[in-house]
């Protein structure tokens, strides 16, 4: 008898979205390559069903595709051509890494044939992602499509979060074949143990002055309403690691600041002081331990307790006197369960936040244009639930200081310090959550790297206000130059378009402000648009940090 057709005989590239929706994908960012065509074509036939967004550079892809997973916990999804569109890129899979951030890059690769040939644009993935990936594949067989999509998907959602990249031969996208996509995935993380979490309260019974640090990946909504539960219980100080701060409201009693650049010296002496010191989800690497001063090597002099959710951060830079490999959501829940415990160091939580408050309180600055009002005016006067965004950059540091975080999923920022996020941040952000109010901080530096994705903001029709804050340099560099060089300024200067003019040549709303006193009724203006908007705040360039200035650390610097 003749073979008779199988309803199930689809393309590579059918099965690929077919795949996709089944893990409930409904949102792909890409930048279309000849590589994966036969992908492209199919998700043609699934318009309704998933949006794909172009973008304009592929590092606006995985930019995009990180802060998708950071907002919804599940993997952003992003799809590249082969060679340059892979290296481009790169940078959202080194923030993803560092982030723990689910995401999965699908690259469109070479056909399979050609291999080991040096083909146009051929580079073998696993080599080049081997390092800031969970996993790196390259799918050879169309009927294993379902095996690997779900894999990548349980890989980058479970334990630790993080990215997965998986290559598509073109051949591949072509090839029919049957596939059976099986069910959805299901993240799997560990719970605390009884007797972990019974050791755990004895110390915390035991302690006088304990301190929480919150970080990390693999937070919810739950997790942190959670975590506020249980630091209210035990009237508990809880700061948040480096771009970490929406884990907790800023404004509750229990918040005591932010450990990361800029610390508050207060919050250090109380990191300095503490007898307990309780890390939860947070990586204790360079930024939040001071560049590794914070803390005694191998074991820190504070009793420490190590939550996480990937098995290898527990003891990997610190000794800790208690490890607990467990999901956030499985430890904050199980915390709350803890009876209470007494609590001498309710004072010192109080003076903690008084402290936090009193250091995040707009402060002078140069020039005719105060920065730290402006983002406190924001802070005040925003919905709890806008959206703030930013790159990296000294322009970061009065976004980390002077706004306060008021929910959780409301701080859109890179852990692994990457410029040129807070651009393709917004954009995904106005994307996901069109009726609320998105802010995309930017250096003038920062904005340039990915500005061009302001086009994809207006394609989409995003709300999105993209601040950017023209100082006229590199001003981290500039900073750190003037501190160990100074007066031999030498690659920091910046040339600068007019950005609001830039902004009005995409379609989008342009505005300039060079007075505090202006930003207000232009904020208003913006917000009122239908459609994204720019405000350039013209800063004056001594103003390089909020504690201090350029011509202060120069003069310092020469003994002055």
């Amino acid at each position: 008898m003749p073979d008779v057709p199988s309803s199930n005989l689809r393309t590579g590239g059918q099965i690929i979205v077919d795949c996709l929706r089944l893990h409930g994908v409904n949102t792909v960012f890409c930048v279309p390559g000849e590589s994966y065509l036969a992908t492209l074509d199919a998700f043609y036939d699934v318009q309704e069903e998933i949006k794909l967004v172009v973008c304009r550079q592929e590092g606006g892809v995985s930019n995009m595709a990180e802060a998708w997973g950071k907002m919804t916990g599940k993997p952003g999804i992003g799809f590249v051509t082969r060679g340059p569109g892979a290296t481009n890129a790169s940078i959202g899979i080194h923030t993803a890494q560092q982030d723990s951030t689910p995401l999965i890059l699908f690259i469109g690769q070479i056909a399979r044939d050609m291999s080991e040939r040096e083909a146009f644009q051929e580079v073998d993935y696993r080599r080049m992602f081997g390092e800031m990936t969970k996993w790196v594949a390259q799918i050879e067989n169309a009927a294993r499509i379902p095996e690997m999509i779900s894999r990548a998907f349980h890989v980058a959602t479970s334990g630790r979060p993080g990215p997965v990249v998986l290559a598509l031969p073109e051949d591949m996208q072509t090839e029919r074949a049957v596939a059976d996509a099986g069910r959805s995935c299901r993240a799997t993380q560990a719970y605390p143990g009884n007797s972990d979490m019974e050791v755990f309260r004895k110390m915390l019974a035991d302690a006088r002055k304990p301190l929480v640090l919150a970080g990390g990946g693999g937070w919810t909504q739950k997790a942190c309403n959670d975590l506020t539960t249980f630091a209210e219980a035990n009237t508990l100080p809880v700061a948040t690691a480096f771009r970490r701060q929406d884990l907790i409201d800023n404004r509750h009693p229990c918040f005591a600041g932010v450990v990361g650049l800029g610390i508050n010296p207060k919050l250090k002496n109380r990191l300095d002081d503490t007898d307990l010191l309780i890390v939860l989800g947070t990586q204790l690497g360079e930024i939040v331990s001071g560049g590794y001063t914070y803390f005694t090597f191998p074991k820190p002099k504070q009793t420490m307790v190590h939550i996480a959710a990937g098995v290898d951060e527990i003891d990997k830079v610190y000794q800790a006197d208690l490890g607990i490999n467990a999901g956030m959501v499985e430890f904050c829940a199980a915390a709350t369960d803890l009876p209470p415990v007494d609590t001498p160091w309710s004072g010192e939580t109080k003076a903690a936040h008084e402290d936090y408050v009193a250091f995040s309180t707009p402060a002078e600055m140069p020039g005719n244009v105060n920065y730290s009002e402006i983002i406190g005016w924001l802070s005040d006067n925003l919905p709890e639930d806008a959206i703030i965004t930013n790159g990296a950059g000294n322009y970061t540091v009065w976004v980390h200081r002077f706004f306060r975080y008021k929910q959780y999923g409301t701080q859109l920022a890179p852990q692994s310090g990457a410029m040129g996020y807070g651009v393709p941040s917004g954009v995904a952000a106005g994307i996901r959550h069109p009726d609320r109010v998105v802010v995309s901080f930017n250096g003038d530096g920062c904005f340039q790297m990915n500005g061009l994705e302001i086009g994809t903001a207006v394609q989409y029709g995003t709300k999105t206000i993209f601040i950017v804050v023209n100082n006229g340099m590199y001003g981290t560099i500039r900073m750190h130059q003037e501190t160990h060089y100074p007066k031999r300024k030498s690659g920091t200067d910046l040339y600068n378009p007019d950005f609001a003019a830039l902004a009005r040549s995409y379609g989008a709303i342009g505005e300039t402000v060079t007075t505090t006193s202006d930003f207000a009724d232009v904020f208003e203006r913006c917000c009122a648009a239908n459609g994204p908007s720019l405000i350039e705040l013209v800063i004056e360039p001594d103003a390089v940090l909020p504690t201090n200035t350029l011509s202060a650390i120069q003069k310092n610097a020469l003994g002055g």
